[in-house]
């Protein structure tokens, strides 16, 4: 038996399969993070104007309910709609953050991904309030849109921090 130098020990070479696992629950993690800080966000926001839960259920009916939203000052808390958006709200920010993270691992291999990923970040963030002063107009009028922008804003510093106490090489070369 001859034994090879310069070889690596089997258990120091990084496996693929075990560097995307951990890159996908980098964004898991960074998801839940940054939906449990908008959720907080509002929860904070609602309880202090007398309404607890009450951003939650508008959501969710807007994206749940039947039909139109009618008048929003009219919907009443309810558990249910709650849980609902809830789930998709989580579900959506651990996809993004899944998304990030993998863009993260790109760039922390190439420097100049790095911007790019900065500027995604920014147009991401100008679409999503395009998108919602367009599309959800109702929605805007029933929630004011700076507690919107303030609460993606917070989870984007939260997801951020996350990822950077994760990738501490990562550099941003324009």
């Amino acid at each position: 038996m001859t034994a090879r130098t310069g070889a690596p020990a089997p258990d120091t070479v990084p496996r693929p399969d075990t560097e995307t696992s951990r890159v996908y629950q980098e964004g898991m993690i960074a998801g839940v993070i940054g939906a449990a800080v908008v959720a907080l966000w509002f929860l904070v926001l609602d309880t202090l104007a007398g309404r607890p839960l009450y951003t939650p259920t508008v959501l969710g009916t807007a994206l749940f309910g039947r039909g139109t939203l009618g008048d929003p000052a009219l919907i009443a808390p309810s558990p249910g709609m709650v849980a609902m958006f809830t789930w998709v709200h989580g579900l959506a920010f651990v996809v993004v953050g899944g998304v990030v993270s993998r863009l993260l691992g790109l760039a922390e291999r190439n420097p100049s991904f790095g911007f790019g990923v900065l500027l995604l970040f920014v147009v991401f963030e100008a679409g999503f309030v395009a998108a919602a002063l367009v599309f959800a107009a109702p929605v805007l009028r029933a929630l004011a849109w700076p507690a919107v922008l303030g609460a993606n804003l917070l989870a984007a510093a939260a997801m951020g921090a996350y990822f950077w106490r994760h990738h501490p090489r990562l550099r941003v070369d324009p």
